[in-house]
């Protein structure tokens, strides 16, 4: 990051919600995906960012949406850059909450967003006012009533769909190369071994993946990797001993890694989540 880019993030220990307000200049992050759902407004500047096959700008008010496993990246295409407030929603959290609010959810049914960037005053007040609250600790009762409020705008761009099996969107190597490094993702995978899982040559399996994810299987293990790393940091371990488990040759290539994801360092993450001291 240079000195102008900064990152304001903290945790609410009752929802596990992460509220996140950052501005940056020029690029931002590399393409990575959450496990969350994503929530966020932009306060200033141009908040450019690729996600779904689609190049999105976000302008002061535009809130968007972000579904677990979407790839995004982020970048300031003008010279003042951007800054932007976010939520990031724990999916079983907001599954059970949600509920509550819509008719029975469909069998093997999951949550979904209607589009990527939206204009909504409603929806960007709401997401604002749930921010502050919860980054600023308010009373638990001032918190669970901007969160309330914030479903409720909230429901108006989400909707049930299937859960998908094999997704008919995408070639069904690229969807076999995607499980079989969710099954693996600990081990020192290479592309030879992956192609052998899917029954297709190295060039063909990095081709059909790119089309399918946007990134190369190798830059999708990394991310698979970062994810888990974030969920592990959050509950306060290690840097270094994160690094090993998830098969990062040491704790700077961790956190090389996670700085161009996440554009903070893994213990501050590590800090700002669970107010626990380095040891």
């Amino acid at each position: 990051m240079t000195s102008h880019n900064w990152i304001d993030l903290a945790q609410d220990a009752d929802t596990g919600i992460e509220t996140l307000r950052a501005h940056f200049e020029g690029h931002a992050y590399d393409p990575h995906w959450h496990d969350s759902y994503l929530v966020g407004v932009t306060e200033q500047g141009v908040q450019q960012f690729n996600c779904r096959r689609a190049r999105h700008q976000s302008t002061p008010g535009k809130v968007f949406l972000l579904e677990p496993g979407d790839i995004h990246d982020g970048e300031a295409p003008t010279a003042d850059g951007f800054t932007y407030r976010m939520l990031y929603l724990d999916p079983q959290w907001l599954t059970r909450e949600i509920s509550t609010m819509f008719d029975k959810a469909p069998d093997h049914g999951e949550l979904g967003f209607a589009h990527t960037l939206t204009t909504d005053d409603a929806l960007a007040r709401a997401t604002t006012l749930a921010f502050a609250t919860l980054h600023h600790g308010e009373l638990k009762i001032v918190r669970q009533t901007a969160l309330d409020g914030l479903l409720e705008r909230l429901t108006t761009h989400l909707h049930w769909r299937t859960r998908y099996g094999e997704d008919p969107r995408l070639p069904l190597v690229a969807q076999k190369a995607r499980e079989y490094l969710h099954a693996h993702a600990h081990e020192d995978i290479g592309l030879d071994q992956l192609a052998l899982a899917t029954g297709v040559d190295r060039f063909r399996l990095t081709r059909a993946f790119k089309a399918a994810f946007g990134i190369a299987p190798h830059a999708y293990l990394v991310q698979l990797r970062l994810a888990t790393a974030r969920r592990l940091l959050a509950r306060g371990e290690q840097p270094a001993t994160v690094a090993m488990a998830l098969g990062f040759a040491d704790q700077s290539h961790l956190g090389r890694w996670f700085v161009r994801a996440y554009g903070l360092t893994p213990a501050l993450y590590r800090k700002r989540c669970s107010n626990l001291p380095d040891s």
